[in-house]
């Protein structure tokens, strides 16, 4: 079993501390590692290093290949995605990097995760995968459906068709599309509904024959024998998801129940619930002091964060934003931050720090025809050669 880790995605719903350039999957939101790191020794417990593909793009690259180096990771297999085409046309990459680059057979079976979920315990999801692999070698592409707990409106949903016989698993009777709080509320009672992880497990053969079928428009851009073919006819491939493309339309699919916590961290509400509180109700992090303050998310960066008759509320510092909403709103956040690009605000994009293959850079203070930057150069790296016509630069080494 190959292990595909999708990590190329760039979240908007944790602005202001996840951003295009910096995106959820590097945040450290528990235990202090990022949800990259957490996933990729979460995919330990059932493969080597040796059969885990990242599937990323240039931007992030080095970040992935820090995070690996951190860990004390090698993994060798990370695969450069020309250009962000979602789900569909990145897991048809991998398989043609399995084929040609792994040698893998079309019976192979491939575990597809995205690279920002949290997911406890973990032996039990090794269990789980292992028991899932079982069932797509009987032809199936295994998606994992998570019995819910309560009425959320931020997941896609899947029904729950009839028992596979002498399986851990059900046909899917209909994939749901987010709904609203009153549908949401009679799929728990119903108690047929799963969230949708937007986790899979497929053989090879399984998929492609899928993709064939499904979306051809894909399919005529792969090549099983030649990955560098697959690569350069990419861009030429639709941006759809794997669920768009096969899994709504297949007669292939059942759905594997996951009965432990799982939150794709998706909104600031689902760090919430994930989060520890104190005796009223608050998840604090940082240079923080309350005051009748109960139920909120308070998280500073290194300004102190003071709060007085707070409820059902979240405050998020950073050095360059602030965002202040009530709990239970935080999937408006894209909104903020659909607004900010069309204002051409570059809070949008990127930090006061912006990392680089040889480390990093925190603007400190910027003026007309002046800027200051804190460098930090990565131990063993070295930054580009550089000349400048129009500016001065003066260098001052601190330590």
């Amino acid at each position: 079993m190959k292990a595909v880790v999708l990590a190329g995605g760039s979240g908007t719903r944790l602005w202001p501390l996840s951003r295009k350039n910096y995106p959820k999957q590097f945040l450290r939101l528990k235990n202090n590692q990022s949800l990259l790191q957490a996933t990729i020794k979460r995919c330990l417990n059932f493969v080597s290093p040796k059969d885990i593909v990242i599937m990323t793009n240039d931007a992030y690259c080095f970040h992935v290949q820090s995070e690996l180096k951190e860990l004390g990771v090698e993994v060798k297999n990370i695969v450069l995605e020309p250009l962000a085409k979602n789900t569909a046309p990145a897991i048809a990459l991998a398989i043609s990097y399995c084929l040609d680059k792994l040698g893998c057979e079309p019976n192979e079976v491939l575990f597809v995760c995205p690279s920002d979920h949290i997911i406890s315990p973990e032996d039990e999801f090794a269990t789980c995968v292992k028991n899932a692999a079982e069932v797509a070698k009987k032809d199936y592409i295994v998606t994992f459906g998570v019995r819910p707990y309560k009425p959320e409106t931020g997941y896609g949903y899947i029904k729950k068709g009839k028992k596979l016989p002498q399986i851990q698993a059900y046909q899917v009777e209909a994939f749901v599309e987010k709904p609203d709080l009153e549908t949401a509320q009679s799929y728990l009672l119903d108690g047929n509904y799963f969230w949708n992880a937007g986790i899979f497990t497929f053989t090879i053969e399984t998929m492609l024959k899928n993709l064939e079928k499904h979306a051809p428009d894909i399919f005529a851009k792969f090549d099983p024998s030649e990955f560098s073919t697959t690569l350069a006819c990419f861009e030429e491939m639709p941006e759809i998801s794997i669920d768009y493309a096969v899994m709504e339309k297949s007669e292939d699919v059942a759905v594997f129940p996951l009965n432990l916590t799982w939150s794709d961290v998706g909104s600031w509400d689902s760090i919430y619930e994930i989060s520890e509180k104190d005796e009223n109700g608050n998840v604090k992090k940082g240079n923080v002091i309350e005051e009748d303050t109960q139920n909120c998310l308070i998280m500073g960066d290194k300004r102190l964060i003071a709060t007085i008759g707070l409820k059902d509320m979240l405050v998020i510092e950073t050095d360059d934003a602030l965002l202040v909403a009530q709990r239970g709103r935080t999937q408006e956040v894209k909104k903020i931050v659909e607004k900010l690009k069309k204002l051409g605000k570059k809070e949008a994009i990127e930090h006061l720090t912006a990392y680089r293959p040889w480390g990093s850079y925190t603007v400190l203070e910027e003026g007309p025809r002046y800027k200051i930057k804190k460098i930090v150069v990565n131990q063993g790296a070295k930054l580009s050669l550089q000349m400048h016509h129009h500016r001065s630069e003066h260098w001052v080494v601190v330590r």
